[in-house]
């Protein structure tokens, strides 16, 4: 069993499986008499102060500010990584998913704003079926990564990387409010201090994590969604420089902090936001314009706009298909971009923050359904795709892209 579980970690399937279980358990719950107890959860208030300064809010929102603050810390540690000594690191590289993420973008708020552009609130959600889930993705092309090309794994990775920095700037731009000049000027001195640490070479980590918790206390303070504290405060974060255990400081946090967020976060996140009761729920309500984009948003804007944008590339000369892939293949990896449940669930209490909590419940039911579409779908397309060999693309990825696509 040990052994199992250590090769679901390694493979990454381990925390896509435990997301849906958190998941799949929030919704049975809710739909029991025990949503009693699963809204006490949520909203269980959690107070901290030191002098004048207070926070105080309900464990949800600690969770979804906070939690996922580490969340957002850990991509801005592997965007890093990538884009300085990465698979994102070269222009042939970068060229073939930043099309496929840039379409796969478009198309699905596109799709979402032909069923709700008449409504000022419901448009609102636009971005919503805009995100790919890392970790649910990878966690269903584990299931048969053994028998696909590295690259393909490394295409799955690249454009979940590019969703990831979209959907960093669509939050920071379109959902901050109420900006709080002082506030944010605290976060800038920060972020300053962490540049001065990074230039003087500081190998302690102790130092960057003081002053990051006071970057994210500012930003959550500031009506920037604080969660961009974190990904901002991981871009100081020196790659090179060893930390006081003579390991290369940004490589040391992110193994650090991964399995946390993987095995507990995630999950947490998922838990805390998937519940929806269904019980005397109508058709009506069912089937809405809200639910209805974002569920074709996913699983039809998502497909198609990451394959055919790959398409025009290849066919333009602008890019390569993946050493060693087929072009079935490459399309159930862009089926399984439609698997947006995580950032499309906090993308959406966003957008929904201060609606009724109807809306919210209507997200829920299309990121589900989009997401459950586009991982059965993206499985039997890939399922499908390792019985039909490629011979004139059967190009074998060199030793050191397979080891870093395994990482």
């Amino acid at each position: 069993m040990a052994k199992v579980f250590r090769e679901m970690i390694q493979h990454g399937a381990g925390g896509g499986i435990l997301l849906v279980f958190a998941a799949v358990l929030a919704i049975v719950i809710a739909n029991t008499p025990l949503a009693y107890w699963y809204e006490w959860f949520g909203d269980i208030p959690i107070v901290v102060q030191i002098g004048a300064f207070e926070i105080n809010k309900p464990l949800l929102l600690w969770v979804n500010d906070g939690l996922m603050a580490l969340f957002f810390f850990l991509v801005g540690l592997e965007v890093k990584r990538e884009l300085i000594d990465g698979h994102l690191s070269s222009r042939d590289q970068i060229l073939l998913p930043a099309f496929g993420a840039i379409a796969g973008l478009v198309l699905p708020a596109a799709i979402y704003l032909a069923f709700n552009g008449g409504d000022s609130l419901a448009a609102s959600g636009w971005a919503i079926p805009a995100a790919t889930d890392i970790a649910f993705a990878l966690g269903v092309y584990s299931l048969f990564g053994s028998s696909l090309p590295a690259s393909l794994k490394l295409f799955l990775l690249s454009v979940a990387i590019f969703d990831d920095i979209a959907a960093i700037l669509i939050i920071a731009i379109f959902y901050s409010s109420d900006l709080s000049t002082y506030a944010l000027t605290v976060a800038m001195v920060g972020l300053c201090i962490l540049f001065a640490f990074n230039r003087l070479n500081l190998h302690y980590r102790a130092p960057y994590i003081i002053v990051g918790v006071v970057i994210w206390a500012a930003v959550l303070k500031s009506g920037v969604h604080a969660t961009l504290a974190g990904f901002a405060a991981a871009l100081f974060i020196p790659m090179s420089v060893p930390d006081n255990h003579g390991e290369p400081m940004l490589k040391a946090m992110e193994h650090r902090l991964q399995p946390w967020v993987a095995f507990l976060i995630l999950p947490l996140f998922a838990f805390s936001n998937a519940g929806v009761s269904l019980l005397g729920v109508t058709a009506s309500e069912l089937f809405n314009s809200i639910t209805i984009g974002i569920a074709l948003g996913l699983f039809v804007g998502k497909q198609l706009g990451v394959f055919g944008a790959c398409w025009i590339a290849i066919k333009l000369g602008v890019a390569k298909l993946p050493a060693g892939a087929t072009w079935l293949q490459v399309y159930g990896v862009a089926t399984l971009c439609g698997i947006g449940f995580t950032m499309s669930l906090f993308i959406g209490s966003l957008a929904f923050e201060n609606a009724a909590p109807v809306y919210m419940d209507n997200v829920k039911i299309g990121v589900l359904a989009g997401s459950l579409m586009s991982a059965i779908v993206g499985a039997a397309i890939l399922f499908r795709a390792r019985s039909v060999p490629d011979p004139s693309r059967c190009v074998p990825a060199n030793q050191a892209t397979v080891q870093q696509a395994e990482r």
